[in-house]
């Protein structure tokens, strides 16, 4: 065990081990410090496993193994997990009735690896609401979270379901369902290419992401699975991050094109709020893994009420997938950098084309054509971020403003800045910074200012201006047929222009630049940010 990156723990481990038999564990701190005794795989004894997600009844757990005098060494879920495992089989001797006590003790989500002493030969897997998949080999088999974990030695895999546990041996393995019955599950296969995990000469995965955006624009365009949604009467938007900036574009888009009204609510909220929902609702889930964890709860909340589900998906067979009665399958490709670039965009695209289905602009295939260029241009003017993230950099606080789904954006453009500069950042309507936020500027304090929408450019641009008038840095970001002169900004970058529903594909392309290069100048590791992770499967 070890903190930080793999390459401490490298330099701590006797390579000349020899074992055909092994778990480990990226840790996301969910109890406890990261720290080296936090730190997974967890041992009590004969047991030793690795566990992603949380026991939520894990203080009630450690009490009563606590009265049975066991101690603990950690902070964490995952010791308790262990202990109690470890509790079970000294009275069992018998590791699948372990498993399945277990199962019943433990309130929360897990998917977890573990090991027995007793069984040198055999790994075991539990799985419950959060993700796990068994790749097969040649005489070998491997257990993970995801299939690009084990894609440099195998690409085929069997995805496990909720309440499935398995033993896996080196030529075989045993799948058990929440019924305690042997199945059997077909053995996928994964595309996989070097190219997919390979950063092609970029410095960060997070560049290469964003340098593909143009040929996800061409790939999610020929998607023929947008599904007609005009008999609805309501549509409801669950997503978590980025997902729900994209849901935010999302309900101005479907609104204003296709006149139908749109909720977008986070999905950590959701769950715990009172719902209105008929047969007239439809509810769109919005998730790059799909397997974020609050979302994957939403819709199992409003499927229980009979209501039918879309989600719109950059995973193939992951949970939400499998869970929604409809699956739009985004086609970003496999995004390795934790902050979203690509699956963003390809979010956003899917509900623009939503929005057409709904309001029917014949020219809207013609001008998404067009978008992969308009990207490309921005990219091939990049300079003009660099420029900017030179003047961001050593900032304290930035400020994102905009109107309608120029706000939607500003979110977005926020959070990008925020998770991979450390600097803290925030967006805000534009017209309510006179409602208080206004005190925050001062002289020199970076504001950028989106404009896009022309029914209410002129009020944005007030609203620069009174952060002008206050000492602010004002970088202006427009398309060129509203970009208007004037002393009221320092920086401006001009975009292409394209019609209003295909706007926001070609605005963030400059926002997610200037994060990028922002925190390359504040040296941070850009595609893995500190206290994150690629899919969050903890509620």
């Amino acid at each position: 065990r070890e903190v930080g990156r793999i390459k401490q723990l490298k330099s701590t481990v006797d390579l000349d081990i020899s074992s055909h038999l092994g778990i480990g564990h990226t840790r996301w701190a969910t109890h406890g410090r990261p720290t080296k005794n936090n730190s997974h795989p967890h041992n009590y004894k004969d047991i030793t496993i690795v566990h992603n997600g949380i026991i939520e009844n894990y203080i009630e757990l450690k009490n009563k193994l606590q009265r049975k005098k066991y101690k603990f060494k950690t902070d964490t879920d995952t010791e308790v997990a262990a202990v109690l495992l470890y509790d079970i089989y000294k009275r069992t001797n018998d590791m699948l009735k372990t498993i399945k006590i277990f199962k019943e003790t433990v309130i929360g989500s897990y998917a977890i690896g573990m090991i027995c002493s007793n069984y040198p030969d055999t790994l075991y897997a539990i799985k419950k609401n959060s993700p796990l998949i068994l790749g097969i080999g040649n005489n070998e088999n491997y257990l993970a979270s995801d299939i690009l974990a084990i894609s440099f030695y195998t690409n085929k895999y069997i995805v496990l379901n909720d309440g499935d546990y398995a033993i896996l041996h080196m030529n075989d393995v045993t799948i058990y369902n929440d019924k305690n019955e042997i199945v059997n599950y077909d053995i996928k296969t994964f595309e996989n290419t070097d190219e997919v995990i390979s950063k092609n000469g970029y410095e960060h995965y997070m560049l290469k992401e964003i340098y593909e955006e143009p040929e996800v624009v061409k790939k999610t365009a020929s998607i023929k699975s947008i599904p007609d949604i005009s008999s609805y009467k309501h549509i409801i938007i669950v997503a978590c991050g980025s997902a729900m900036h994209a849901g935010l574009v999302g309900k101005q888009l479907i609104e204003n094109n296709g006149n139908i009204p749109v909720t977008v609510e986070m999905a950590s909220e959701f769950r715990y709020n009172k719902h209105f929902l008929d047969k007239d609702t439809i509810v769109i889930a919005i998730s790059q893994s799909g397997e974020t964890a609050d979302t994957l709860e939403a819709v199992k909340i409003v499927k229980k009420q009979g209501i039918k589900t879309i989600g719109i998906i950059n995973v193939k067979e992951s949970s939400i997938a499998r869970e929604v009665d409809h699956v739009i399958y985004t086609e970003a490709g496999r995004e390795i950098a934790v902050a979203t670039t690509k699956a963003y965009l390809s979010q956003v695209e899917v509900l623009a084309m939503i929005a057409n289905k709904l309001c029917k602009d014949k020219t809207f295939d013609d001008y998404l054509r067009k978008v992969p260029l308009l990207i490309q241009e921005i990219l091939g003017n990049e300079e003009q971020c660099k420029e900017i993230a030179k003047v961001i950099y050593s900032e304290k606080d930035i400020f994102f403003i905009g109107r309608g789904i120029d706000y939607a954006l500003c979110m977005e453009g926020s959070l990008k800045l925020k998770e991979i500069s450390y600097i803290h950042s925030e967006a805000y309507a534009a017209g309510e910074l006179k409602h208080g936020t206004i005190s925050l500027i001062e002289n020199g304090t970076p504001v950028i200012g989106i404009v896009t929408d022309k029914n209410i450019a002129s009020k944005t641009i007030s609203n620069l201006k009174e952060v002008k008038a206050r000492g602010a840095y004002v970088i202006y970001i427009t398309p060129k047929s509203l970009y208007v002169e004037g002393d009221f900004y320092d920086r401006v970058v001009i975009l292409p222009d394209i019609i209003s529903m295909l706007e926001p594909l070609i605005t963030v392309i400059p926002l997610q630049l200037i994060a990028y290069y922002t925190a390359k100048l504040n040296k941070c590791d850009i595609d893995n940010p500190k206290n994150l992770a690629k899919s969050v499967t903890v509620e």
